[in-house]
């Protein structure tokens, strides 16, 4: 895609909605780390039905430790992989205690030491709440970049890299939060809804999925 173009396709995404903001709830930083490791192959609505309760008592990491992980699979055991993630939640809590003051570092590399947190968990807890320029590249954003052409790769790191390259200046804070909605919302895995995408004409996507058809003029039509 061309850099014309691609700066007209995030104009376009940010004059749709100027203030994209994560789907997940969270009350500070740590939860905001517990709910993105929890959100893995899992919905963000499903972590936060999970998460509203636990996140009203448990907003720590010494609070998390003292839950302890049987309590935490409680909480957690509609979320898909729970006792794997109660697992990295309590030991990924203990580590903050134990190397951090039980504060949540801002760096990628601390981040990614943490038991559970991969680079995409790091790049979205840099980004959300330490206002890093970062690329947190999911199963929809992965979907938009290669379908759209605006950073294809075959891999999540090879779309990360391409973004870091093509996002403009103006666009870089909310880049990723704008690819995310766009894919969970307009351009979906398996109908996309290129009749009302704001970046229709840009994108590389072929052919373009038609509207549905109006049932009810249908009915009339055969009537």
């Amino acid at each position: 895609m061309k850099k014309a173009d691609v700066f007209e396709f995030f104009r376009r995404l940010a004059e749709a909605n100027p203030s994209p903001e994560t789907e997940l709830e969270s009350v500070n930083v740590y939860t905001l780390l517990v709910a993105v490791v929890l959100s893995a192959q899992a919905t963000d609505a499903g972590v936060n039905r999970a998460t509203r309760r636990l996140f009203a008592e448990v907003d720590t990491p010494e609070k998390m430790v003292a839950l302890g992980e049987d309590a935490l699979k409680d909480h957690i055991k509609t979320i898909g992989l729970f006792n794997t993630k109660a697992k990295n939640v309590i030991a990924l809590s203990q580590a903050l205690i134990d190397e951090h003051g039980g504060e949540v570092p801002a760096s990628r590399d601390a981040l990614e030491k943490l038991p559970g947190v991969g680079r995409k968990t790091a790049n979205v807890v840099m980004n959300v709440a330490f206002g890093a320029e970062t690329f947190a590249v999911d199963t929809h954003l992965f979907r938009v970049g290669n379908r759209t052409g605006l950073a294809p790769g075959k891999t999540p790191l090879a779309v990360e890299l391409k973004l870091e390259k093509a996002v403009p200046g103006p666009f870089r804070l909310h880049a990723h939060h704008w690819l995310i909605l766009h894919g969970r919302y307009v351009c979906k895995a398996r109908t996309p809804e290129c009749w009302r995408c704001v970046v229709a004409d840009l994108c590389r996507y072929k052919p373009k999925t038609p509207p549905p058809r109006d049932r009810k003029a249908d009915s009339t039509i055969q009537a």
